[in-house]
């Protein structure tokens, strides 16, 4: 790539009276803007030729890193590979010519499709129902909280208001559950990464009767298996809570078990994680959400048909059926076969806080070496240096140098070997030469930013940047 040039900000690349662009013939004719509408200043946009705008963001998009480009380890993402044949599923003019609008009558295909999707769902997860309305996991989570708070509601139960959350759940937990007027109740973990029994008896001892719903996410963020999810959903139900699960980590359940059969009430689903969906950036996704048996009046409805996001929900489906009965069943366990390998062969030099089985990821607190004063930020920025995108970094809290890595079902051995290999060479770099980790990364386009100073005076314009550099 050419980044001497072509790679600096198209406002660097401007100049005056330089244009790259044709407008085609007017078939509409000229209606004169109001003058209340018009600018009192022409817009600052670059002046630059074709092949320009064309180099400039062809070399920007190279700069990307996606599961297309490497091997993508994020912990707590599940940043799976999408197969292409979900692409061609959903590029067919039948299904990308759809409107949300059009009469019911006309979207049968969609219809049945959706159908489907919900009925596999049901399936995969044990539950009774499922809507495809949310299109985003966050956006599901918070239609699951507002499915129990409308569960309670319709039983006058009006006094159930807070939601116990562990400290090694999901992220966005606690965050839906304020959103939906919730207040969060957090229990915490034992020595061994798992909720708290003693401290959950004595929470719902004390506040049972308030109790909406108990969040869960299982395996936890430290990749650990609940393995007494039947006593707490007993605790919870006993007390009239319902259980939540939050299927951010679903991955690894597939062909082990299912949440409707532990005894949750409630979920949602990330398509894009366990399902080879496009990761969002932000959306629209999709976030199906499942209720078990006598829960799913509270499910929303919107005509005319049950899409949600449907090329979303077509690309998840093509996927189900691409894998089939038998092979959906092998993706868990070889998540778990491949985060367990990567974990024991760099134990030794990584500092594992809690040891033993894992799932689908597991959680480093940094190097094993304390001495060299290499953080986990050094490793994660190093890593870039050899073309890896770096693991998740200092989440969860629960320790100071975090490094959670997940390497989900797709990955071949050479590809987890060659990793295996870089994070030991880096472990050996912070012995030998700390000064070089430190100051990585040294070969990106972009080299190390001064994250407090990018947190405290973001740039975010180029005029901004122009002044502060005069």
């Amino acid at each position: 790539m050419n980044n001497r040039l072509y790679g600096n900000l198209i406002f660097e690349l401007s100049k005056e009276g330089r244009k790259g662009y044709s407008l085609p013939k007017n078939r509409f004719g000229n209606y004169e803007i109001p003058a209340s509408m018009q600018r009192q200043e022409s817009a600052e946009l670059p002046e630059c030729d074709e092949m320009t705008v064309v180099r400039h963001y062809t070399n920007l998009s190279a700069n990307n890193f996606g599961v297309d480009n490497g091997f993508y380890p994020l912990g707590s993402c599940t940043m799976k590979y999408n197969p292409k044949i979900n692409e061609e599923m959903a590029a067919l003019p039948q299904f990308t010519n759809l409107h949300p609008l059009q009469p019911q009558e006309t979207t049968r295909g969609a219809q049945a499709v959706c159908t489907l999707v919900k009925k596999a769902l049901c399936e995969l997860t044990g539950l009774a129902a499922f809507t495809l309305k949310p299109f985003a996991g966050a956006h599901g989570e918070l239609t699951g909280l507002m499915v129990i708070r409308g569960y309670h509601e319709s039983r006058s139960d009006d006094a159930r208001t807070k939601v116990i959350v562990p400290d090694s759940a999901h992220g966005t937990n606690p965050a839906s559950a304020a959103v939906c007027g919730l207040e969060i109740l957090e229990v915490k973990s034992t020595k061994d990464g798992l909720v708290d029994l003693e401290d959950l008896e004595k929470l719902v001892a004390i506040e049972g009767p308030n109790i909406a719903a108990m969040m869960m996410t299982n395996p936890n963020t430290l990749g650990l298996f609940e393995r007494d999810i039947p006593h707490i959903a007993k605790m919870i139900h006993d007390c009239g809570g319902l259980m939540y699960y939050d299927g951010a980590n679903l991955n690894p359940m597939l062909g082990a078990c299912r949440p409707g059969d532990m005894g949750f009430d409630v979920m949602h689903i990330n398509l894009h994680k366990t399902f080879s969906t496009p990761h969002g950036g932000g959306g629209p996704g999709s976030g199906p959400v499942g209720v078990r048996k006598g829960l799913e009046s509270f499910l929303p409805f919107v005509s005319p048909y049950e899409s949600g996001n449907f090329a979303v929900v077509m690309r998840a489906y093509a996927y189900i059926l691409s894998l089939g009965k038998e092979n959906v069943k092998m993706v868990g366990p070889l998540a778990t076969l491949n985060a367990n390998y990567i974990k024991e062969c760099l134990k030794d030099v990584y500092e594992l806080p809690i040891d033993g089985l894992c799932k689908h990821e597991f959680v480093f607190d940094g190097l094993k070496d304390k001495s060299t004063g290499v953080t986990t930020m050094d490793v994660a920025k190093r890593l870039l240096d050899y073309g890896y995108h770096a693991p998740t970094i200092y989440f969860p809290l629960l320790f100071h140098e975090s490094l959670m890595i997940e390497p989900t079902e797709n990955e071949s051995k050479d590809t987890i070997d060659a990793f295996i290999a870089v994070m030991r060479k880096i472990a050996e770099e912070a012995k030998t030469d700390p000064e070089l980790v430190k100051s990585a990364p040294h070969h990106t386009p972009i080299g190390r930013v001064d994250d407090v100073l990018a947190a405290k005076h973001p740039i975010t314009t180029y005029k901004q940047m122009i002044n502060d550099n005069n």
